[in-house]
């Protein structure tokens, strides 16, 4: 077991047992505490929850005065966090909701009991109860049933609980990956009735689940579902219009771009699930044999969206071809990223993984100038393993990935990120005018340091003033 395991493994442990605290002092101030929803659920699957939450019938006046922190996070629909121990957990009160104008939030609450506040979540697998203390469950909704089953099912009419809060269409999608579970047949029916219903709900949101879907268990799946559903057509169009456009069978033998995008998410899904068993962890360093990359939010988009442009660029001449497919979807994907309300970082990476997702394809015949650059660029290991994950779902033919891996893991960070033997000072005091000419020295003189061939300033001097 190595460190990081371990510590996180003490962490957990810390974690629970001041959540019991939590409990038991409630409990001693004359209150009931459970905990609730999906720490009870991770429980009861033999599995350590990442963190707890607390159901208690204390109100939040009650909360601060028995915790010395706490922070008012939701105190109209009766929520608290409570910090402890340097960890925070969501305290509320039992509550029944009122109506849901906004398709979000309650327009009121009722504070209520367990039962009541049971009936009022979203799946009855995560509508149970567990008292730590006394060692019992408490299930009103037939969670541990489903469990059992390995059903989501909406808790009492699927459409009402959808109609409360639209984005647990998507939830419903997430759990059934996360967990490889069905989900159950009326809630199912309530989805394709509402789908459409789900553009009402903020692209933030969505970005949200999208990301905890895709970076989880079963990608493939899930945007398998959300097309079945009829969800992927609303929040990506562009990844439905990839269905039914065929492709070169000698290139891809595994069917339309939609299958093969499926099948890349199904690769990737495997490379984190080998990463985790090896306790591999996420890695951008080269010389350091690297690390796993798989989990990224970045790469898991990127693999999603790298053939986004080939239903725009479809054009049957002497064969299939989708002439400039990468440099189109990067494009597509910026958009998409840009709707979806991503970080400016966040989507410079994924249009960059985009526009570049076939670049290894020629690494042999590359100069060792271009391939260090490339090895240089944060971005690379991303790149490496959706080049990877890429042939794997078509060809599977790793010669070009495997060639630049050994080489990325043998070279030296010095190597690939040299000091520069001269700048632009250097220039000027050759007599040189500032302008764009700087830029194309300094690069054609880092390429030439790059291949071995200068190393030295008095060199990269000399060299300078041939280019000038």
């Amino acid at each position: 077991m190595t460190d990081k395991i371990k510590h996180n493994s003490l962490l957990k442990n810390q974690l629970k047992e001041t959540a019991i605290g939590i409990v038991k002092r409630l409990k001693e101030n004359g209150f009931r505490a459970l905990f609730a929803g999906g720490c009870v659920r991770d429980m009861l699957m033999g599995s350590i929850p990442e963190d707890y939450d607390i159901a208690t019938d204390a109100r939040p006046d009650d909360i601060i005065k028995t915790f010395k922190r706490t922070v008012p996070i939701g105190v109209h629909y009766g929520v608290m966090l409570v910090m402890e121990n340097n960890f925070d957990f969501e305290v509320a009160s039992f509550r029944s909701d009122g109506i849901y104008t906004d398709g979000r939030h309650p327009d009121s609450v009722t504070f209520c009991d367990a039962k009541g506040d049971a009936l009022r979540r979203d799946f009855t697998i995560n509508g149970m109860f567990y008292d730590p203390l006394e060692g019992k469950h408490f299930d009103y909704v037939g969670g541990e049933d489903d469990l059992k089953a390995g059903l989501v099912r909406a808790i009492g009419d699927p459409f009402e609980r959808f109609d409360e809060d639209r984005l647990r269409m998507i939830r419903a999608v997430r759990f059934a990956c996360r967990f490889n579970f069905k989900i159950e047949n009326r809630t199912a029916e309530a989805i394709k009735n509402l789908h459409d219903k789900i553009v009402s709900v903020s692209m933030e949101r969505i970005r949200d689940e999208l990301r905890k879907t895709l970076t989880g268990p079963n990608p493939d799946k899930g945007i398998k579902m959300l097309d079945d559903l009829k969800l992927l057509n609303e929040i990506l169009p562009e990844v439905t219009s990839m269905k039914g456009v065929r492709q070169p069978e000698n290139f891809h033998p595994e069917g339309d771009v939609f299958i093969h995008t499926l099948l890349t998410l199904s690769k990737l899904a495997e490379g984190r699930n080998i990463a985790d068993m090896r306790g591999e962890y996420s890695s951008t360093s080269s010389g350091s044999g690297g690390g796993s990359v798989s989990g990224s939010w970045e790469l898991a988009m990127a693999v999603l969206l790298h053939d986004i442009g080939k239903p725009v660029t479809f054009e049957l001449a002497d064969r299939i071809r989708f002439n400039n497919h990468d440099s189109v979807g990067a494009k597509m994907a910026e958009n998409i990223c840009e709707r979806l309300r991503m970080s400016n970082a966040e989507k410079e990476r994924i249009t960059w993984l985009v526009k570049m997702h076939l670049y290894l394809r020629h690494a042999k015949e590359m100069r060792i100038s271009k391939l260090k650059r490339l090895f240089a660029h944060e971005g690379y290991p991303e790149l490496a393993e959706l080049y990877k994950v890429d042939s794997l779902a078509s060809t599977e033919n790793l010669d070009d990935y495997n060639f630049c891996q050994k080489m990325f893991k043998e070279l030296k960070v010095e190597e690939i990120r040299p000091e520069p033997l001269i700048t632009g000072n250097d220039l000027i005091a050759l007599g040189l005018e500032p302008g764009p000419i700087f830029s194309k020295i300094l690069d054609a003189i880092k390429d030439e340091q790059l291949e071995k061939k200068i190393t030295t300033k008095e060199e990269a001097l000399i060299k300078a003033k041939e280019l000038i």
